[in-house]
């Protein structure tokens, strides 16, 4: 099985793709294919969220593009910045994963949150799409430290 452990930091041309679903790129150790079939093993630094267009570098040098996997989702489109805003207010206090672009949001499919946006008179369809949601102000680097913006200190 072909092991992969480290993250390209530099642009390269892939040799190979990996296509994920959300879940599995937030991982930091799983097994997976590649898109011709190849079985992986996945150990990278944890903390790491695997975005697509990511590459990483197999033990046997060959560059993989990680590429993000259609998956079910919940997309709510809305020309009314104020009702988007209002949705990921709410999806927010639940601790949501959240993909905002021009206009819409989406997160995975969760038919409960599906009928709380609803209820709010948004209108909500199911489909099949890549998901990559917003790292969020705390995200870790490419070398997995967290840049937070305050000091861990605690000095009374």
């Amino acid at each position: 099985m072909l092991t992969i452990s480290q993250r390209l930091q530099q642009p390269r041309v892939a040799d190979a793709r990996l296509l994920l679903p959300f879940e599995q790129r937030s991982r930091s150790r799983f097994r997976a294919q590649l898109v011709g079939g190849e079985d992986v093993g996945v150990i990278l630094a944890r903390g790491q969220i695997l975005r697509g267009g990511d590459l990483l570098l197999a033990d046997d040098g060959r560059v993989i593009e990680v590429a993000a996997a259609d998956e079910t989702v919940s997309t709510v489109h809305s020309g009314e910045p104020r009702a988007l805003a209002r949705a990921a207010y709410h999806l927010g206090n639940r601790h949501v994963a959240l993909q905002i672009g021009p206009g819409w949001l989406r997160y995975c499919h969760d038919h409960v949150l599906d009928d709380m946006l609803q209820g709010l008179g948004l209108t909500v369809m199911v489909e099949q799409a890549p998901f990559e949601p917003e790292a969020g102000a705390y995200h870790a680097d490419a070398d997995g430290a967290h840049s937070h913006g305050h000091s861990h200190g605690h000095g009374h």
